[in-house]
């Protein structure tokens, strides 16, 4: 892996981790679908400037051709169910929980994606780095308190792995939109931003004063999450338009630790030796994965 593109990693792994702490904070008052919705409605707008300039500037074949339309529907169905999923998750169980088993299994799902379906062929040290990547995610998520609800722990697990599906669908669906279909990254994301507004409308319509209330609750975390979400996902775009995914899908899980300082600060989590473990097996893995 190239240094541009692992620098690529490192900056979007701080947006990732911060709007996902967002994302877990709105939980307190509320959140749900209509917070997904207005993060999105807040990224399409956000973004429209910059998404206009592209579709303009770029070759019309490659911003309203069949093969971009395809891409950005099927990106934005995607990250609608992702952002559901993982809201919902949110809801059951911890940020340090959640977040880790989903960026956890999300890597292997991905690499192992991109085996099959790309004909990537990772060197032994960069699949050793994304295997460390796993393991030492898995080894932060020590979240769980003594004497929590078990089924309320394992319903989060579940909820996680679900997210990490749809984590490894949408990255092997966009790396094929930016690599393949020469898609701009900033058109996709974009796109994908305005596809899951219009898709959720009709919840949004018939839930009109749910969705005012959230606003008043945590309209600036939406907005928050609006400027942040795409431009850590931008980041990694560009890095997958030049880079295999096999390599992009473990690596972007350094935000993980990210993560883990954010909530052992901000939200209170206990740190434990097992975070500690986890973050000097993240750096091995890093290093592997730059040097594959």
């Amino acid at each position: 892996m190239t240094a541009l593109a692992m620098s690529l990693l490192l900056v979007s792994a701080l947006f990732h981790a911060t709007w996902n702490l967002l994302a877990k904070q709105a939980q307190r008052t509320g959140g749900g679908p209509a917070f997904v919705w207005l993060s999105a409605l807040c990224a399409s707008l956000l973004y429209t400037p910059v998404g206009f300039y592209v579709a303009l500037t770029t070759r019309p074949g490659l911003a309203f051709g069949r093969e971009p339309m395809v891409a950005i529907l099927g990106s934005g169905f995607l990250h609608l169910i992702y952002y559901l999923a993982l809201q919902k998750g949110y809801s059951v169980g911890d940020l340090s929980l959640v977040y880790p088993v989903a960026r956890g299994t999300a890597p292997l799902l991905a690499t192992t994606g991109a085996i099959t379906l790309f004909g990537e062929r990772p060197s032994i040290t960069a699949l050793l780095g994304a295997v460390l990547v796993s393991i030492s995610i898995f080894l932060l998520a020590d979240s769980r308190k003594k004497g929590s609800d078990s089924s309320s722990s394992r319903l989060a697990v579940q909820y996680g792995l679900l997210v990490a599906l749809f984590i490894a669908t949408y990255t092997l669906w966009d790396k094929h939109a930016v690599s393949a279909w020469l898609v701009p990254p900033i058109l996709l994301d974009w796109g994908a931003n305005v596809v899951r507004t219009v898709l959720m409308v009709p919840y949004v319509a018939s839930r009109w004063s749910l969705v005012v209330r959230e606003w008043r609750e945590n309209g600036r975390r939406a907005l928050l999450v609006g400027l942040f979400g795409p431009l850590a996902y931008i980041l990694v775009l560009q890095a997958l338009s030049f880079t295999p995914a096999s390599y992009i899908a473990p690596a972007r899980e350094v935000s993980i630790l990210v993560g883990a300082i954010m909530g052992t600060v901000l939200l209170k989590e206990s740190g434990t030796w097992k975070r500690l473990v986890g973050a000097c097996t993240m750096v091995i893995a890093l290093a592997a994965l730059a040097l594959g």
